[in-house]
């Protein structure tokens, strides 16, 4: 651990914690239940597609349904042995409540891998980093801190960058949530290992573990895993609400601030949470693909809460009952955290890779820890401006909140509402019971949709238009087509004609020639009967002339 400077973010909340109710009790495995619910939407972007059918037989670790390669995605392999006994919807871990297609598993209780887990990379550092790139990726890794964004490919968006910083998130500020804290005491050796495998793919200049002053048995674990590291350090950051937010966390350790509306990647700097780090490390070291996580089983209304190593695709109920049932005071079930959960309306519906915690309350401590929950009535804004002191960007909520009422949500882009990061600080803080954060969900789902709808029409509209300059560059090539086949037709009967002329003047030469001959002849001819005929006569005269000496004849 050093002491080095720290900077703070605007705004932060300091709502009870509630970590000890969770964090004294080891981690323990909940073991294989008798079926399990496995979402084919369980990480931002593209849904996954299913590569088995109700029927197949499976083995732990095998993989179950495939990324869609066109987009942002995930692959998702089965927690354990069993048979696939249908593929369809179920309600989803979703503030939606809507269903969604999902694999149901029916364990055999075997956990039989088969030969479905992968080859270990135990010697990673003789191996090229795009052959561990394509493990994170096959291995079916997400950001296990709350986005689910696919590891792959933010890790990939930074190799082609020059990283200064490796920003490792031990914070957990979010209440009652205590798994990444149990992760650091009982695997921080496995975890700098991971942290390692990045190094090594990245390069970064330093590395940064941000933990709260809250977790003194996870600091002290994970200063002594990385003692001899050099440039690995553990920071500890003081405990407020919320330091574990990418943006809040990386100006906490550098000073430095993410562009409105930019990445991490654009300052030099790439974030990490502890747990992925851990399941990097298993999925490289160990081969093995992202098919559990620790979970924190918590609240009032449950009767002994814990962390547990948790299959993806449990159901609630079955988690609950590994923590010894529900007590009288678990009136809502929350996926996550009360600040950024969202209320389930069952204990049927599944855990998911992106799930850290399940939070079963009574009212009275929903309230408490937020004060926009269902038991307390929404009064009118009275504009105190509480709700903008809190936020940690710096935003303008209450004027978010009046655009979003009046449906107005190019204004709410135009006072950067998809820089909100849902961490319910400023309905905590507003004394009129508001639910700000549901707004700016709506709103941000609205927005998304317009948007959605106007790409559709965009690309309609392109297909029109390229449908209409299809039809007019096909009949502008028919019409150059019958252009060209005209002319050429006058062409050749142009040509024809010539060779007809040209034919018909050497005839009429040879036949001028012919008759000139003949005509002389003729009039050969016709001077030698002429002279034959003079010829005759003057014989004919000549004897019948008389002469003087001829008798009979009187003088």
């Amino acid at each position: 651990m050093t002491s080095r400077k720290l900077w703070r973010f605007h705004g932060g909340v300091h709502p009870p914690f509630h970590k000890e109710e969770s964090n004294q009790l080891a981690s323990e495995f909940a073991g294989i239940p008798a079926q399990l619910v496995i979402p084919m939407q369980q990480h931002i972007g593209e849904a996954a597609e299913a590569v088995v059918k109700a029927g197949d037989k499976v083995y732990k670790g095998q993989k179950i349904a495939v990324a869609d390669h066109h987009g942002i995605s995930a692959n998702i392999h089965a927690p354990t042995s069993g048979k696939i006994s249908a593929i369809e919807e179920r309600v989803l871990p979703h503030p939606s409540g809507l269903p969604g297609l999902c694999i149901v598993l029916d364990s055999d209780g075997k956990d039989d891998w088969g030969d479905c887990k992968l080859t270990p990379y135990s010697d990673y550092q003789n191996t090229e980093v795009s052959e561990l790139l394509q493990r994170i990726r096959e291995s079916g890794i997400v950001g296990l801190g709350g986005a689910a964004f696919p590891t792959a490919v933010k890790v990939s968006g930074s190799l082609n960058k020059a990283v200064s910083t490796l920003i490792i998130n031990g914070a957990e500020c979010e209440p009652y949530i205590t798994c990444d804290d149990r992760l650091m005491r009982e695997r921080s050796a496995e975890i700098i290992e991971g942290i390692k495998i990045l190094q090594y793919m990245i390069d970064p200049q330093e590395c940064l573990i941000g933990i709260e002053d809250n977790k003194p048995e996870a600091i002290e674990a994970m200063s002594k895993a990385c003692e001899t590291e050099e440039n690995i350090e553990v920071v500890t950051i003081p405990t407020i609400y919320p330091s574990g937010g990418e943006k809040q966390l990386i100006k906490i350790l550098t000073g430095k601030e993410v562009p409105a509306g930019g990445l991490p990647l654009d300052i030099g700097i790439l974030g990490q949470n502890v747990a992925t780090v851990y399941s990097i490390y298993q999925a490289v070291v160990k081969g093995i693909p992202l098919i559990s996580r620790l979970l924190t089983v918590t609240g009032n209304g449950i009767q002994r809460p814990q962390n547990f190593e948790v299959l993806n695709g449990t159901p609630i109920s079955y988690l609950a009952e590994r923590a010894g049932g529900y007590t009288k005071m678990a009136e809502y079930l929350i996926m996550g955290g009360p600040m950024m959960g969202f209320a389930l309306r069952d204990d049927h519906i599944p855990v998911v890779k992106a799930s850290n915690c399940t939070l079963f309350v009574s009212s009275t401590v929903l309230n408490e820890s937020n004060s926009a929950y269902p038991d307390q009535p929404t009064l009118p804004c009275i504009r105190c401006g509480k709700c903008m002191d809190a936020c940690p960007l710096n935003l303008l909520p209450q004027q978010l909140y009046w655009h979003i009422r009046a449906r107005d949500f190019e204004r709410a882009e135009s006072h950067n509402l998809k820089d909100c990061i849902e961490c319910g600080a400023c309905s905590y803080v507003c004394p009129s019971h508001i639910p700000l954060v549901n707004y700016y969900r709506f709103a941000k789902g609205e927005i998304r949709e317009q948007t959605e709808t106007q790409e559709k029409a965009r690309r309609a509209r392109q297909r029109h238009e390229f449908l209409e300059f299809r039809k007019a560059r096909e009949k502008r090539e028919r019409e150059e087509k019958r252009a060209a086949h005209k002319a050429a037709l006058q062409k050749k009967k142009q040509a024809a004609a010539k060779a007809r002329a040209a034919t018909n003047g050497a005839a009429g030469d040879a036949s001028d020639s012919k008759a000139d001959a003949i005509k002389a002849a003729m009039q050969r001819v016709k001077a030698k009967k002429q002279a034959r005929a003079q010829q005759a006569k003057k014989q004919t005269k000549e004897q019948t002339k008389p002469t003087k000496d001829a008798p009979g004849i009187n003088k």
